[in-house]
């Protein structure tokens, strides 16, 4: 819909452009060919089928029934854990064992890796403020870590690495080196954030954050949080601001208000205006409403534009969250006035806090796999490296999937919470120590130079004594 001659005004994003014909928005997604606004880059589908190389997994096991599982997993897996490690370097991994799925000869090579390259991946699911971006994480006065940048709806925690574990003093590399080990195995840890909170994190569990537990994540941005409650607004409020440390929405002015036909309400924001109904910086960071400092959120506000504001506005004010809220009419001389929340809009600010996920702490170790492991693997360490890029070789840690990164080496990160109790350790160089296997089909551990005088039967494995059997996870 154009609102200027020769121009469409693309809704696509908050930044509305009005594109002429033949040019494009500022995205370079969007442009105006004769009139009409089409999509530059072309719509890819990915297709994987037996023609194209790819391999297509039965539907249903023939030799079973449908467990609900896609990928049929092997009944027996034996993991890293307590395995052992090759270091010094020059040692085929402590077992390689062979086994047969579904009619496929396989080889799994197991061994524990000596890390001090390795890192933990902290993601605390808080609007709240922990501290600045790079300020140091700190257990016991040392640093072990620092605060990286946010994401959506959690703050973001680097933690250990190679510098803090070697390069500083003996105390921090074990400070550390203790830090990482309690929380990869799913231990909690109490942690300060220089000019910040102070936590204790562990996985799987909600972050204690200054003494107090916190319930939920944030169920958007401000802006965010208006475009989906919306049209809930509609006739129960005149205007709604939602507030939100990074971006704070105001729905008489928002994209969302004025497709619904929300009128202009005379509201001024103090703050930095990015598109419409979209603030920045509108207060300081904190623990307060949306992750900002405020207690008092009125104190955002500027004095309404007499020109369209009207005594008896109704105004509804609440955090990302719905754990802050309050309800407002301006009255004679366009103050706005606290009232008692009616039951509508409380019914609204339950459905924000309804739709917040729980809060949690998660944890992924990242290591990266080196000589001493590819080593283990095969007599050319190089071939395992591509072995895994290019898929043929499975990496999993205790039994859980990896994510590996792209790019040279063998990088990857993996849920701590997936893996069996206590599956890391730690040696004083310092360094952890986490279990790690490489799976592959027994002709391709041949062609990749494999210690194949060392493979052993599943069945050899199993016998042998001080094994403890668990249930996958």
């Amino acid at each position: 819909m154009s609102e200027q001659p020769g121009k469409i005004r693309c809704d696509a994003c908050p930044v509305l452009c009005y594109i002429r014909e033949g040019l494009m928005g500022a995205c370079d997604r969007y442009a105006n060919r004769g009139g009409v606004l089409i999509r530059v880059d072309p719509h890819v589908v990915l297709e994987r089928t037996r023609e194209r190389g790819g391999e297509l997994v039965p539907f249903l096991p023939s030799s079973r029934e449908w467990d609900g599982r896609v990928v049929r997993e092997p009944e027996t897996f034996v993991t890293a854990i307590g395995a052992g490690t090759t270091y010094p370097d020059y040692k085929p991994a402590p077992f390689i064992v062979s086994s047969e799925i579904d009619g496929v000869d396989m080889v799994t090579v197991v061994t524990e890796g000596i890390f001090s390259y390795c890192g933990l991946k902290v993601k605390i699911d808080t609007d709240r403020h922990l501290g600045p971006e790079c300020a140091a994480v700190r257990v016991d006065g040392e640093q072990i870590g620092h605060v990286t940048t946010a994401e959506y709806g959690s703050q973001m925690l680097s933690l250990g690495g190679v510098r803090h574990l070697t390069g500083g003093s003996k105390k921090e590399g074990r400070v550390t080196c203790e830090s990482m080990l309690a929380l990869a195995n799913c231990k909690p840890l109490e942690v300060t954030v220089d000019g910040g909170a102070t936590l204790v994190i562990e996985a799987g569990k909600a972050p204690i954050i200054n003494g107090t537990r916190e319930e939920r994540m944030r169920v958007g941005c401000g802006s965010a949080t208006i475009g989906m409650f919306a049209n809930q607004w509609m006739g129960l409020v005149d205007d709604v601001v939602v507030v939100d440390d990074h971006i704070t929405g105001v729905l008489s002015e928002h994209q969302a208000g004025k497709f619904l036909g929300v009128p202009d309400t005379g509201i001024k924001m103090k703050g930095h205006r990015s598109t419409p109904g979209r603030y920045f910086k509108v207060a300081q960071p904190g623990t307060g409403w949306g992750g900002t400092d405020l207690i008092d959120p009125l104190t955002i506000l500027k004095p309404f534009d007499p020109k369209e504001a009207w005594p008896g506005l109704r105004l509804l004010m609440v955090s990302t969250t719905g754990e802050h809220s309050s309800y407002y009419e301006l009255d004679e001389t366009l103050v706005p006035v606290e009232k008692e929340l009616p039951p509508a809009l409380r019914l609204s600010v339950n459905r924000i806090q309804e739709n917040c996920e729980p809060a949690l702490a998660s944890v992924l170790f990242m290591a990266g796999a080196g000589g001493s492991l590819r080593a283990g693997v095969t007599e050319n360490p190089v071939r395992l490296t591509h072995s895994v890029k290019h898929a043929v070789t499975r990496v999993t840690a205790g039994g859980a999937p990896c994510y590996v990164w792209p790019g040279g080496g063998i990088t990857y990160m993996v849920d701590v919470t997936a893996l069996p109790e206590n599956a890391f350790g730690s040696v004083p160089t310092p360094a952890l120590v986490a279990p790690i296997e490489f799976t592959m089909r027994k002709e391709d551990y041949a062609a990749l130079g494999g210690h194949m005088d060392q493979v052993r039967s599943l069945v050899d494995v199993l016998g042998d004594a001080g094994k403890k059997r668990i249930p996958a996870g």
